[in-house]
């Protein structure tokens, strides 16, 4: 079995990490917002979490999937929506931000959550890269992974949860490339085998 060292996905992840902490050291801010986007199993929540351990300034980051923002199987442009009002355009304006976490089991919204205005964040998830996110993002990340490889990834992590509504999510995905181009939004593009 291969080691870890060996992975290409852990080692394109950890490239992309190093290049965006030195993205983030050449900014002006003290809290930077980072915005995350890609396609289900590209890598985003892996690149993250390697950048909140690694992040190149003072103080902690605080880190948001949008997996827990979603509501549902049908809500990637309301799971952005809720991310927009309540954290990204709070935080550029140097507000308290919050954010309910959606509990998946219940079909509901469960526990709020605040986000510091003076500690950077970065908000990671499916559609998240748009025209009114950009002009709030200080660094914008698109992970580019071919569909196979992501949908492999994607199943292998959450399995029968996840399978029956594969096409169904993937369809607000495609929706979200053809109306927003992501892609062409970002400051950086990561490609992960």
């Amino acid at each position: 079995m291969p080691s870890r060292s060996d992975d290409p996905v852990a080692a394109a992840l950890r490239q992309a990490a190093a290049l965006i902490a030195q993205d983030i050291r050449g900014l002006a801010a003290a809290n930077p917002m980072v915005v995350i986007d890609g396609g289900s199993g590209a890598g985003k929540t892996s690149l993250a979490e390697l950048l909140a351990r690694n992040w190149p300034l003072v103080g902690r980051v605080q880190v948001i999937a949008l997996d827990s923002l979603y509501p549902g199987w049908d809500g990637l442009e309301s799971g952005v929506e809720r991310a927009v009002d309540g954290i990204l355009r709070p935080h550029g304006r140097g507000l308290l931000g919050s954010w309910r976490r959606w509990d998946w089991e219940q079909n509901t919204e469960a526990e709020s959550h605040a986000v510091d205005p003076s500690l950077g964040v970065i908000v990671e998830g499916s559609g998240i890269l748009r025209p009114p996110t950009a002009d709030l993002a200080d660094v914008r990340i698109w992970v580019e992974a071919g569909e196979e490889s992501r949908k492999a990834r994607a199943l292998a992590r959450d399995g029968d949860t996840y399978r029956p509504h594969w096409e169904r999510w993937a369809a607000q995905e495609r929706q979200h490339l053809l109306q927003h181009h992501p892609r062409e939004l970002a400051t950086r593009i990561v490609t992960v085998p």
